[in-house]
């Protein structure tokens, strides 16, 4: 099988996970602890790719967030970086094929992501305390199981294939 024959459905995967995000999420799921679709796609994208790349993408994936939620504009888009890095190489280091450890991947990206933005934005003592220790990991968890989910239902559309 050729590396392309498979990348119609992987895009479509993807166009998934957009639709989930930002169609479904603010119907169904209430709060902070609402799985975040679009990092999901993040992470799938990092562990596909090489670093450099998924920063790049990590950076679109961040502004899309700010041009979003303005408040500390530039925050999503160095913490989305950082994480799409990260992941990038740990696939190096993990074997992404497995479906727990890219669930495990993905909530690790989500609690990073949440640190940075919340450090970054100058967040106060109190509530980041509350944000670090309560509502990042419900969000981590709550992305790791959709994700598992996710990948479980469409295993064919997010094969992921290893790269040298």
């Amino acid at each position: 099988m050729s590396p392309r024959r498979g990348n119609g459905r992987l895009y479509l995967g993807f166009a998934v996970l957009l639709a989930l995000h930002f169609y479904l999420r603010p119907r169904i799921f209430d709060g902070r602890a609402a799985p975040d679709f679009l990092l999901l796609a993040l992470m799938l994208i990092a562990v596909r790719t090489k670093p450099g790349l998924a920063a790049l993408a990590g950076f679109v994936v961040g502004v899309v967030n700010d041009v979003l939620v303005p408040a500390h504009f530039g925050v999503a888009a160095l913490a989305h970086t950082i994480v799409a890095y990260v992941a990038s190489w740990g696939r190096l280091v993990f074997f992404p094929d497995n479906v727990l450890v890219t669930a495990g991947l993905c909530a690790a990206g989500v609690w990073l992501r949440n640190a940075i933005v919340l450090l970054a934005s100058g967040t106060p003592a109190g509530q980041l305390s509350n944000g670090l220790l309560v509502w990042a990991p419900l969000q981590a968890l709550t992305t790791a199981a959709a994700g598992m989910v996710l990948l479980l239902v469409l295993r064919d559309w997010f094969a992921i294939r290893l790269e040298g």
